[in-house]
């Protein structure tokens, strides 16, 4: 395996963190320092030894820092090919040296596009030119040159140039690295000029790897989590309390419980979500957090098992007391865990993971890989504000609440779906039928006349009455759908002869 002794680095970096013990270190194993603006000048009064470039070049930096390293004598130094005779004698007739090592990180474009107040002529002075120039030169000749990314990578790289120099295996990672610094680098500038547009006509996804799962949906499949490039989602400060690692499904399961106990937080303080197979299977909001998971526990106890569990408050003593005889859940999460509240679950819970995690936050546009392409869309919302009672009937003020509770739960349930609610529990769901009226079918079954005098919400309109009679056979009160269907006049119609209140929302919540 090809050895690189390192005797000559390039050292220009915006992320300057540790670059100055990293530089020493060089400088103590026999390497020079050629190093240009801000850098240079932190070298400098840190004592390093350091050669400016322009000594190197004999041109001054110039149009304000934009030209200072796009020079033969810098690329040529970084791109000869040390086993051809041809690039050998064009650095000696040209009295270039080589560099056998490059240092350098990127202007902090990211980090400008989120700083308030910021205007675009600052934030395209953030867009670097001369960085990836370096990077990419250095990645595409890693057979000689070694390309330093990351201050992360300092350690391993100092270890190797102190030891002899820089294998083969440590400059292919490297450049595999550097590769997908300036991938993830130019997919931000790209994102960042399509700002604005309903649906940008290009979207550049990076995509690093997060963490390895035990597997994927099944357990011959292997899985992964994957974040966007150099930005922390909500599940990289998540802390896993206790259990086993989690798998592919218990992502995707607690993403959605975590979502939608936000979601329904926004209605009531205390809210508690049961899901099994990314559809809630109990739902509740009001009174103290104790209370209402009994009560999403009791929507279907039998599904429950095995299922997440997601708190919108600080899981108490109470309530734990409460899911110690409850069945088994694969995960809980919350925002927080009273004293002790871990150590109980714990003890009961042997395989339960328990999480505690920040607010749930997704981009805003919601991307669904599909055989040969992607669907990308608004992130899922609730947009209507105004719904419109259509009936001879209007609801009562505990009708419109149970509706707007039914609503939301049934906006976080596969379609076609259908929700029946009473006093801030979800007591029946049908979730992901073919057609409305078994989703009914199966949502009045669950509720077994437990909603009755509640709401009764569906995710679309309902094409015939039959959906109707489904509903009244659970004893609901008030209806609320999208409407918009052809036959909503007879919809309505029936729903008078039935003495339902009915509210037309507006919107569609289809989620697939």
């Amino acid at each position: 395996m090809t050895v690189v002794a390192v005797t000559r680095a390039l050292v220009s970096v915006s992320d300057k963190a540790d670059v100055v013990d990293f530089v020493r270190r060089l400088v103590a194993a026999g390497v020079e320092i050629v190093s240009s603006g801000g850098t240079a000048r932190v070298l400098a009064a840190a004592g390093v030894p350091v050669v400016p470039v322009e000594d190197v070049t004999g041109w001054p930096e110039m149009l304000g820092g934009r030209v200072k390293t796009l020079h033969p004598k810098i690329h040529g130094g970084i791109l000869a090919d040390g086993s051809s005779k041809e690039h050998l004698a064009d650095l000696e007739a040209n009295g270039i040296k080589p560099f056998q090592l490059v240092v350098s990180n990127l202007y902090p474009f990211r980090e400008t596009v989120a700083t308030a107040g910021v205007t675009p002529a600052e934030v395209v002075e953030q867009i670097d030119i001369g960085g990836p120039a370096m990077v990419r030169a250095a990645a595409k000749n890693h057979a000689w040159v070694g390309i330093v990314t990351s201050p992360a990578q300092y350690g391993d790289v100092a270890a190797a140039v102190e030891s002899g120099g820089l294998d083969q295996a440590l400059r292919v990672r490297l450049a595999r690295e550097a590769f997908f610094h300036t991938a993830a680098y130019d997919a931000a500038i790209v994102n960042w000029l399509e700002e604005g547009a309903d649906l940008p006509a290009r979207r550049v996804l990076a995509l690093q790897r997060a963490e390895v799962l035990r597997y994927g949906e099944n357990p011959h499949q292997r899985g992964a989590r994957y974040r966007e490039a150099q930005v922390a989602s909500w599940w990289d400060v998540t802390t896993q309390h206790r259990g086993l690692p989690l798998s592919y499904l218990n992502l995707f399961d607690a993403a959605a419980a975590w979502e939608m106990a936000h979601d329904l937080g926004s209605i009531d303080r205390s809210a508690v979500v049961i899901v099994k197979h990314a559809n809630p299977c109990g739902a509740a909001v009001g009174g103290d957090l104790a209370e209402a998971y009994q009560r999403a526990l009791e929507c279907d106890p039998r599904s429950a098992f095995g299922g997440i569990v997601a708190f919108s408050e600080t899981v108490d003593e109470r309530t734990v007391s409460r899911m110690e005889e409850a069945p088994q859940a694969d995960v809980v999460i919350g925002p927080g865990f009273a004293p002790g509240v871990v150590e109980r679950l714990a003890a009961r819970r042997r395989n339960t993971r328990v999480l505690e995690a920040p607010p749930p936050t997704g981009d805003p546009l919601h991307h669904r890989q599909i055989s040969g392409g992607w669907l990308i869309q608004d992130h899922y919302r609730f947009a209507s504000v105004d719904w419109t009672a259509v009936t001879s009937r209007q609801p009562t003020e505990a009708e419109l609440a149970d509706a707007r509770f039914a609503w939301h739960v049934c906006g976080h349930t596969s379609s076609n779906a259908i929700v029946l609610a009473k006093g801030g529990t979800a007591w029946g769901i049908g979730a992901g039928q073919q057609n409305r009226v078994e989703a009914a079918t199966i949502a009045v079954a669950k509720a077994a006349g437990r909603a009755a005098g509640g709401a009764c919400a569906s995710d679309a309109f309902f094409p015939f009455p039959d959906g109707l009679d489904a509903a009244h056979e659970a004893g609901v009160s008030v209806v609320v759908q999208p409407g918009g269907a052809m036959r909503d006049d007879e919809v309505i119609a029936r729903a008078d002869d039935l003495g339902l209140a009915m509210l037309f929302t507006g919107e569609r919540q289809f989620r697939h």
